[in-house]
């Protein structure tokens, strides 16, 4: 069984919603992590609006998750979620994460969806707290997949913490640099999902067209992820 999952910073919808959905659409995911989702005025009827003009659903996040949001299709199952905000540092972002436990044709999976901080210090402090918080919502069988926009690039010690969760996917079996920032001519690969075993990543590509030069001011991931027989 093959899961596609996507991740996705969409700058709030600030530059193209419409656009966005398009994207979203076109690459048939059945799970997205969407970062920095609508999180102030009306914020749950624009979630509610991407997913529907997506083809999707919302499965949790928004504002209690520092505008971190799930979506996912009909053919995907909900069995748990949690929204939570990190540790705050003093005139830094609130930083935070959805995740959920999910399953498709009975196959049960974790995702956790995340934006972590601009800053080293507490990237790194954040990772230890996903990793927690993900430890605590699902049982230790099931199979975790985390992904996001990490704020540095592989190598780097968040990144390097968040290859101790899972496989780097982009690295394993992507084609090209994989670099996902700024959209219109991207120069750094900062975005990224993670795999932990026994799941294994088919494939991994960073998507380009004329809507997503427009969308936002990332390119999203896209990974196809396999379940042992």
């Amino acid at each position: 069984m093959i899961i596609r999952l996507m991740s996705y910073n969409v700058r709030s919808l600030r530059n193209d919603a419409r656009a966005v959905a398009r994207v979203i659409r076109s690459a048939a995911p059945d799970v997205v992590c969407v970062q920095e989702a609508p999180r102030f005025l009306r914020w749950r009827t624009k979630c509610a609006e991407l997913a529907r003009r997506s083809g999707l659903v919302v499965v949790c996040g928004g504002r209690p998750a520092a505008a971190n949001l799930l979506m996912s299709t009909l053919a995907v199952d909900v069995r748990a979620t949690r929204e939570v905000k990190f540790s705050k540092d003093p005139r830094l972002h609130q930083r935070g994460c959805a995740m959920a436990v999910l399953a498709k044709s009975g196959q049960p999976f974790a995702v956790v969806g995340t934006h972590l901080d601009l800053q080293a210090e507490p990237r790194l402090r954040h990772v230890a707290e996903l990793r927690a918080h993900a430890d605590g919502v699902r049982p230790s069988q099931i199979p975790l997949i985390v992904a996001g926009d990490v704020n540095e690039k592989p190598g780097e010690p968040a990144w390097r913490a968040l290859t101790e969760i899972g496989t780097d996917a982009f690295a394993a079996v992507g084609v090209g640099e994989g670099k996902t920032f700024p959209a219109g001519n991207p120069t750094r690969r900062i975005d990224g999902i993670f795999v932990a075993a026994p799941l294994k990543a088919l494939s991994a590509e960073v998507l380009d067209s004329p809507d997503v030069r427009v969308a936002s001011d990332h390119r999203p991931v896209v990974v196809e992820v396999e379940f042992p027989e």
